[in-house]
């Protein structure tokens, strides 16, 4: 089976907070990091939950696609990162005519799922 990958861009949370969520679940297994995700407190953990089901989906319709047989129990989340996105620059009114920059920053959020056999092929093959 191939890997599955899920990405969302330009989603309005600021990647260093973006970063704390994935570190959580990098390298678990995929219904497991659903389990963490779901009760994690931080905003951010929301809509990583999403990202990953996603994810498990894509897998399942890249196995029905090439007539294979998936199990969702061995997904496993090979890699996940945040990037930073555009910025949204705003201004605030501050004493004496001065205006003060506010940065509402976005992240691009991407996990990419793969069975544990091919975790451990690829990690074979890179040494």
């Amino acid at each position: 089976m191939v890997e599955s990958t899920a990405r969302v861009r330009q989603i309005r949370i600021t990647p260093q907070k973006a970063r704390r969520v994935v570190d959580l679940v990098r390298g678990k297994n995929a219904q497991e990091a659903l389990a963490i995700l779901k009760f994690a407190p931080q905003a951010a953990a929301e809509p990583v939950f999403k990202l990953v089901a996603s994810a498990i989906a894509n897998a399942r319709v890249k196995a029905d696609a090439e007539n294979l047989r998936l199990n969702e129990d061995e997904l496993v989340i090979a890699r996940a990162y945040v990037d930073e996105g555009t910025t949204l620059k705003r201004f605030r009114p501050r004493a004496q005519g001065r205006a003060f920059r506010i940065n509402k920053r976005t992240s691009h959020i991407t996990v990419v799922l793969q069975t544990a056999d091919e975790l451990q092929a690829a990690k074979k093959g890179a040494k």
